[in-house]
C-alpha cells in the first residue's frame, strides 16, 4: 500500500524530499504551497535591484515534477492540521495523509514594532522583492521632481537594517549603483545628497562568520561609501524618520528590513511543539508527534553534538535534512534501521560587491577574500539554482551587468487591480 506523503511549503526543503521520493512507488506525494513556483531566495536581492528577472530564480512546480508520476502539486495555503484525523484543512480543500511534513520556512520578524512593519520595505518573498523594485525606482522619479533638498535627500537616503548576508549584499548592491547608473539615468539628481546605511543592533557584520570576514566586510563597505552603524537597534520609524534604542535618528524614506525572521505557528499543533523562534522541536530524525515531521527553517532540533543551540536557519541544513528525511522514510519501508541527521557545514560566503566576496570554508578552516571569493560566490549560486535553464538566463545577466556595469531590468511594472 502507497504512504501518502504530505509536505507544506515548496522551498529548499520541501522540494528536496519531494524530489527523494519522486520515483518511488510505495509513496504518493502531495506537495502543497501558496505560490505555484519554487524561487531561489539568497538572489532576490538582485531582483530587488534591477538585475535579474523574476524568472531567473523560479521555476513552476508542475513543471519541475512533470513526468514524476508519485508526485501531485497543490496550490493553496494551511489553515489547519487535525492529527486525529489525519488530515489538513487547505485555503482550497482538505487533504488527507499517513506523513505530514512541515517544510514552510520563515516569514519576516518585526519584533513587535507596527510601524516598522507597516512603512518598512521587506525581503523575504518575490513579492516582496518586485516592490521594492517598484518603491525604490518611483523614489528616484520622485526625487528627481522634489525641488526642496531636504525632501530629496530623505528620497534619496537608503537604511538596510540586518548585518547579516542579504543586508550586507543589497547594501553593496546600492552603493555600486549610486556609483555606476544613477548619475547615468538620473543626471538630475547630481550632488543631490543621500546616503546608504546598513545598521544592526550587534557589534559586527556578518556576525556568525569567522574576525576576517567580518573586518573585511566593515571595511569594504565603508570604502564603498556605506555609513555602517553597529550596536544600534531599529526602534521605530515614523514620519520618514528611523529611531534608533540610543536616541538617534536617520532621516529617509527607505528603511529595508533585513534584521530577522521567525518560524510560523498551525492551528492544531499543540503550544508545546514549539521551541525558540517558534521554530517545531523535532528529534534526530525530524520528527515532531505521530506521524509528522518538520525539515528546514520551520524545524529545530537540539540533539545534533555539533548545534546544541539548534542549526542556523541555512539552505545547506534546509537541504540536507530534506535528503535525510527521504531516505529515511524509503528506509522504514524497507524495514531499515534510521540514519539520526548530522548537519555538514560546507562554509558560509556573502557577496559585498564587484570582484569583492567573503567565504569561510570550516574543514580545512580557511578565509577567502575579495576576487576569489566573488567566483566562489557566483559559482556556488549559480549551480544551486533549480534547473538549468535558470542557470544560463541568470549566468548570461550577469555577464551583461559585470562587462556593462549596468543592467537594462529597472521597469516599474505594477500589475492593473481588475475584479475577475
Amino acid at each position: 500500500m502507497q504512504k501518502k506523503v504530505v509536505i507544506i511549503g515548496g522551498g529548499f526543503a520541501g522540494v528536496n524530499l519531494a524530489k527523494k521520493l519522486a520515483g518511488h512507488e510505495s509513496f504518493d506525494v502531495v506537495l502543497v504551497d501558496k505560490n505555484n513556483y519554487n524561487f531561489f531566495p539568497p538572489l532576490l536581492y538582485q531582483v530587488a535591484t534591477g538585475y535579474l528577472e523574476t524568472s531567473n530564480i523560479t521555476y513552476p512546480f508542475r513543471k519541475l515534477f512533470r513526468g514524476k508520476k508519485n508526485v501531485m502539486f497543490r496550490l493553496g495555503e494551511l489553515e489547519e492540521v487535525i492529527p486525529e484525523q489525519k488530515k489538513v484543512i487547505l485555503s482550497t480543500g482538505e487533504v488527507s495523509y499517513d506523513y505530514l511534513v512541515f517544510a514552510t520556512g520563515c516569514e519576516t520578524n518585526y519584533f513587535g514594532m507596527e510601524n516598522v512593519e507597516k512603512y518598512a520595505i521587506p525581503m523575504k518573498t518575490v513579492s516582496d522583492a518586485l516592490q521594492m523594485r517598484n518603491t525604490l525606482l518611483e523614489r528616484l522619479e520622485e526625487a528627481s521632481r522634489e525641488e526642496d533638498p531636504a525632501e530629496r535627500k530623505k528620497l534619496l537616503t537608503v537604511v538596510v537594517a540586518g548585518g547579516g548576508p542579504t543586508g550586507v549584499e543589497i547594501s553593496g548592491m546600492f552603493a555600486e549603483m549610486k556609483r555606476t547608473i544613477l548619475s547615468k539615468d538620473y543626471p538630475e539628481l547630481k550632488g543631490a545628497g543621500g546616503e546608504i546605511y546598513l545598521v544592526d543592533g550587534v557589534k559586527s557584520v556578518l556576525a556568525p562568520m569567522s574576525e576576517k570576514s567580518q573586518q573585511y566586510t566593515f571595511d569594504t563597505l565603508t570604502k564603498m561609501g556605506v555609513k555602517v552603524k553597529l550596536n544600534v537597534m531599529v526602534k521605530d520609524f515614523v514620519n520618514d524618520t528611523v529611531y534608533f534604542a540610543d536616541g538617534s535618528t536617520i532621516s529617509a524614506k527607505n528603511l529595508i528590513w533585513a534584521a530577522g525572521v521567525t518560524a510560523m505557528t498551525f492551528k492544531g499543533m499543540p503550544q508545546e511543539a514549539y521551541g525558540r523562534g517558534k521554530r517545531l522541536q523535532v528529534d534526530e530524525f525530524n520528527h515532531v508527534q505521530q506521524d509528522i515531521y518538520a525539515i528546514g527553517d520551520t524545524c529545530i532540533q537540539l540533539t545534533d553534538p555539533a548545534f546544541p543551540q539548534g542549526h542556523p536557519q541555512l539552505a545547506q541544513v534546509a537541504l540536507q535534512q530534506g535528503d535525510n528525511l527521504g531516505k529515511n522514510m524509503i528506509r522504514g519501508l524497507q524495514n531499515e534501521s534510521l540514519k539520526p541527521f548530522s548537519y555538514v557545514d560546507k562554509g558560509t560566503m556573502a557577496i559585498i560587491g564587484r570582484n569583492k566576496a567573503v567565504a569561510d570554508l570550516p574543514k580545512p578552516k580557511l578565509f577567502f577574500h575579495g576576487f576569489i571569493a566573488w567566483v566562489m560566490w557566483l559559482f556556488i549560486h549559480l549551480i544551486s539554482l533549480i534547473n538549468s535553464g535558470n542557470r544560463m538566463k541568470t549566468l548570461y545577466n550577469w555577464m551583461i551587468a559585470y562587462f556593462t556595469k549596468d543592467q537594462s531590468l529597472r521597469m516599474i511594472v505594477r500589475p492593473a487591480s481588475k475584479n475577475l
